[in-house]
């Protein structure tokens, strides 16, 4: 197969391996810091290391009732919406990548908000569990209104997150 593009975001997107050149420059794969400040809109602080992402395509961060829940849920273990980023990737400025999204926000504490790992080129992390990567943690749990609807979601999500956080 003859590959027709050296744009080295079309390459990182159909390559998931190493590339290496023989001969020619190897392509370079823009860091965060190199697109600007910019690159993302989040809420919040993203200096704390504490990372919560989602996906709500009808909304700019949360539902109402979500937005709520989430406040709550934060608040009960002394942070807020001041001292914690929030990024959510339906917001179609916002880059749905993983490499990016680690170089711009630099977590230790990653919480996905109903959002697929799998949609980041993640590994596979069960529903209210987490996996420990190079520099930062990831939980992966329900969207706010899958535990609404489901109260033993809403459970086993407190439980795991209060010892995830104090970790």
């Amino acid at each position: 197969m003859n590959l027709t593009t050296k744009n080295p975001v079309a390459l990182q997107t159909l390559m998931n391996e190493t590339m290496y050149s023989i001969g020619e420059r190897a392509p370079v794969y823009p860091a965060a810091e190199s697109l600007g400040t910019n690159i993302f809109e989040y809420q919040g602080d993203k200096t704390t290391g504490v990372l919560f992402i989602l996906r709500y395509p009808e909304y700019p961060y949360f539902s109402p009732q979500a937005e709520d829940a989430f406040e709550k849920t934060i608040g009960a273990l002394d942070l807020s919406k001041a001292n914690v980023a929030i990024v959510n990737l339906a917001n179609p400025k916002n880059p749905n990548d993983w490499k990016l999204i680690m170089e711009f926000f630099k977590p230790k504490k990653v919480t996905l908000l109903g959002v697929e790992p799998a949609s980041l080129k993640l590994p596979l992390i069960a529903h209210n569990s987490y996996m420990k990567g190079r520099r930062a943690v990831v939980f992966n749990t329900f969207s706010f209104e899958e535990m609404f609807s489901d109260v033993a979601k809403k459970k086993l999500f407190w439980n795991e997150f209060k010892t995830f956080i104090g970790t």
